[in-house]
């Protein structure tokens, strides 16, 4: 199972999106491996307008599974960002929650986002 980050979900949902990682997406989809989490849904409901990628994400809602941004998380997500600003590696609180996520929940992370490269070093 992989945690797909709405910066993959975003080239899912469009037409004209990078299609290796439409493909990527497609088949975690098809092989029922995809989960997001609260944070990633919000993300992408917020950035939609067209009616397809409004009913796509309906559809999604219904099937895929959600991954519980619970205290662990939160607390996870506390020491990233501490080890993040000591570094002086600044990233956005969304993408750490997210990335502690993945950990908590012990998935991978399907992103095209730089932030998660700097936060599985951490």
């Amino acid at each position: 199972m992989k945690l797909i980050d709405s910066s993959s979900w975003i080239h899912a949902l469009r037409i004209d999106g990078d299609p290796a990682i439409r493909e990527r997406v497609h088949q975690l989809l098809v092989k029922d491996e995809a989960a997001w989490c609260d944070i990633v849904r919000v993300e992408l409901w917020r950035g939609v307008s067209k009616r397809r990628e409004i009913s796509f994400l309906k559809e999604l809602e219904r099937n895929i599974r959600l991954l519980p941004i619970t205290t662990e998380v939160w607390n996870l997500a506390c020491e990233l960002a501490q080890k993040c600003r000591v570094k002086g590696t600044p990233i956005p609180t969304t993408d750490i929650a997210i990335g502690a996520c993945a950990r908590v929940h012990k998935v991978e992370l399907e992103h095209v986002d730089k932030h998660f490269d700097v936060i599985r070093k951490l």
